[in-house]
């Protein structure tokens, strides 16, 4: 996208591996590390070594180190969540599957609201890239069917291998699912200047609202978390919950707001106010300033409902296991 937008400049890639990507046996909620697939990366931004990194945005956290801001958020893939079936399961749903039938996903999230949905089914964690799960699935009997992002399968060309999207109505997604960041530095103005160009000014202002949700509740991915925003005639309609490890107690609300601002010429500091460690010079400072604000409406509406009880559970019986 860049060499396009910047056909005279040239572009290196460097592949770099993460603490996250190596640690391939552990289920990622059970680190508890929040800078796992981030950390090495930051080291080579720092050092100047890169000028600006590429992440899955739900691998950051909410509050970036000091010196580094979500420089681009890109237009969004499909957040929702798919169902990739064993090969003898084509063609079924997860409710046509057999009693016992075993799923596999390490994410909290999915398994406390599938637990729920789908109370005959069990769920079991399954770590590794995309391809050694894929491959666990297919070559072995352990697993009927896994849950992965159909984002990360469609970026890959496996889109073929989704059996079953899953609605919000079935499984809300996780903080950010579905969208790339860049991450830069946060002084570095000529590289921030070219990156803006990447925003796409309805993913900015739908993940700074789930962001929000997510910092105001001290999530993360030890407990399950999960939203749903969707931006329709200027109004931003944020949906958010929390559930307990067997999805038996839950709290969902959904609040709104109106993002529909125009741009202003705002010369000076204000250009770059970041929004849960986004900056984003080319979205309206009102309209991020809502979403955010609508986020940490929405979360602290749960905590004053009981939240952070069932979240302290989930994360003290998550640490036990």
């Amino acid at each position: 996208m860049l060499r396009e937008l910047y056909p005279d400049l040239s572009f290196e890639i460097v592949a770099m591996s993460t603490t996250g990507d190596k640690i391939l046996d552990t289920a990622l909620s059970k680190i508890g590390e929040k800078s796992l697939f981030t950390k090495e990366l930051e080291n080579a931004l720092e050092r100047h070594e890169v000028d600006l990194v590429v992440h899955s945005l739900k691998d950051l956290p909410t509050s970036l180190p000091p010196g580094f801001t979500i420089g681009a958020v890109c237009k969004r893939e499909n957040p929702l969540d798919a169902v990739v079936f064993h090969p003898k399961n084509c063609g079924k749903t997860l409710s046509l599957l057999p009693e016992k039938s075993v799923i596999g996903t390490s994410s909290l999230r999915r398994a406390a609201q599938l637990k729920k949905k789908f109370p005959q089914l069990e769920f079991r964690d399954i770590r590794g890239n995309l391809n050694t799960r894929l491959k666990k699935l297919d070559e072995k009997e352990d697993f009927s069917a896994i849950i992965l992002a159909a984002a990360g399968l469609k970026r890959m060309g496996w889109e073929n291998r989704i059996g079953q999207l899953l609605s919000p109505e079935d499984c809300l997604y996780a903080v950010g699912q579905g969208a790339l960041a860049v991450e830069v530095r946060a002084k570095d103005q000529e590289i921030l200047n070219m990156v803006s160009a990447l925003h796409d000014a309805d993913t900015v202002l739908c993940c700074i609202a789930e962001r929000a949700f997510m910092k105001r509740l001290e999530g993360g991915c030890s407990v399950p978390v999960a939203v749903n925003a969707v931006l329709k005639d200027g109004q931003l309609y944020l949906t958010g919950a929390v559930y307990s490890l067997d999805g038996s107690d839950s709290l969902k609300e959904t609040m709104q707001t109106n993002v529909h601002y125009p741009q202003q010429n705002e010369d000076g500091p204000n250009d770059d106010v970041q929004h849960v460690g986004i900056t984003a010079r080319n979205v309206p400072g009102q309209a991020q300033e809502a979403a955010e604000n609508l986020g940490v409406e929405l979360a602290s509406l749960l905590l004053s409902k009981g939240a952070k009880h069932i979240l302290s559970v989930a994360r003290q019986l998550n640490d036990a296991r």
